[in-house]
């Protein structure tokens, strides 16, 4: 089945009826952000059944047909890895497009590890080697060659079987239900928004900052998030991650002081030094209960680490009964949480409750024990 190239509103209404004979389609797209604080839609792929096309956002004025369609809560959207995607779509309409079906998140309970790249998975479900040579193409430059847009439509066409195959494989094992809440949390728009005070938690290295530092990092953080939303620039365009803290770690409070921030250019200090040190003379005087919390939280005890490697047994042997990766399921970090007694965690809800966290907290109350009989490890219930 060849692929359709949409670039005028006719076609786009004939491909909207045709996309509406089923209950799913395939979605992708294409898109650059390398100088941008938002993505820019270059194209979008959609396949179903019976059609499959690209479509030119930067040829139409208008992809309310097509957006009608992403958001219609009767038809599933089918995609890979769909978190960049469903954030363009967010930034268009301030929703999420929803119902979703996401093929990498299906992969981890089909036994093909974490985060599977879309390539990996169509050559271990379908066979096939899927071309690369285009994948740091400039999909803004117009016009789009053949070869651009037969790679740009083999991200839908096979996306259609990997799904169906997916589909098959979930209902034999029985866990077709067990994946909706991971859909569901990829739908919650909470996750695309970027309020400016929560920016400081996205600063690579904010963990080696502590006490007022912190605070310092949060006002920063938050100036540049906005400037970088005003402006439409990436953050790194307003300040780099390792400028904002060495100015929380320094707190400098004179502008000469600020010349001696590394890689600080002397063109941003003219524009925005007054800013700059206005702000962490704020956020210096906040009271201590203002301060935020410094990202990891409690530690474990010293003896709490055994038990930790205990439930890490516990947990690889469980994930290798349902040839789940481990990792998939949860980390160190969340057996930690669970040991320190907290609940509201990803491993005791939906289907990783049910591969291993409820065992896990089993072993915690005494209830399960790990047992060595002929060189293997088991799993006993206690009375």
């Amino acid at each position: 089945m060849s692929a359709h190239y949409i670039d005028t509103p006719q076609q786009l209404d004939e491909l909207c009826r045709q996309l509406r004979h089923h209950d799913w389609f395939t979605l992708d797209t294409e898109f650059l952000r390398e100088k941008t604080y938002r993505s820019r839609l270059c194209l979008l792929q959609v396949a179903n059944p019976e059609v499959i096309a690209c479509v030119d956002p930067l040829a139409l004025e208008d992809l309310s047909p097509l957006l009608d369609l992403l958001y219609d809560p009767a038809i599933t959207k089918v995609l890979h890895a769909a978190h960049q995607d469903l954030e363009i779509f967010f930034e268009m309409r301030g929703e999420v497009p929803a119902p979703i079906f996401d093929t990498q998140i299906a992969a981890t309970l089909l036994g093909h590890g974490e985060q599977i790249g879309y390539g990996n998975l169509v050559k271990i479900e379908l066979g096939i080697e899927l071309e690369k040579a285009h994948a740091r193409a400039d999909w803004c430059r117009r016009p789009l060659d053949d070869a651009q847009l037969t790679y740009a439509a083999d991200d839908v066409r096979h996306l259609r079987e990997v799904y169906l195959s997916q589909r098959r494989q979930l209902e034999e094992l029985g866990r077709e239900q067990w994946l909706q809440a991971d859909f569901d949390e990829l739908t919650d728009p909470a996750r695309y928004r970027n309020p400016p005070e929560q920016a400081w938690l996205r600063v690579k290295g904010s963990n080696r900052l502590k006490g007022v530092q912190l605070a310092v990092l949060q006002a920063l953080a938050g100036w540049r998030e906005e400037q970088a939303q005003q402006s439409d620039r990436p953050r790194r365009w307003i300040l780099k991650d390792e400028i904002l803290l060495d100015l929380a770690r320094q707190m400098p409070q004179e502008p000469g002081k600020l010349h001696r921030i590394r890689g600080l250019e002397e063109g941003t200090v003219k524009r925005h030094g007054d800013t700059l040190l206005r702000l962490i003379d704020e956020a210096k005087n906040l009271p201590k209960a203002q301060w935020p919390k410094a990202k990891g939280g409690k530690r474990l005890a010293p003896e709490q680490e055994p038990l930790v490697d205990a439930m890490m047994a516990l947990l690889r042997e469980r994930c290798r009964r349902q040839n789940i990766s481990p990792g998939a399921v949860a980390g160190r970090r969340e057996l930690e949480q669970l040991v320190m007694g907290e609940r509201d965690i990803p491993l005791l809800h939906g289907w990783r409750a049910a591969i291993a966290g409820g065992a896990l907290q089993q072993l915690l109350e005494g209830r399960l024990a790990l047992l060595v009989e002929n060189g293997q490890l088991d799993i006993i219930h206690r009375e």
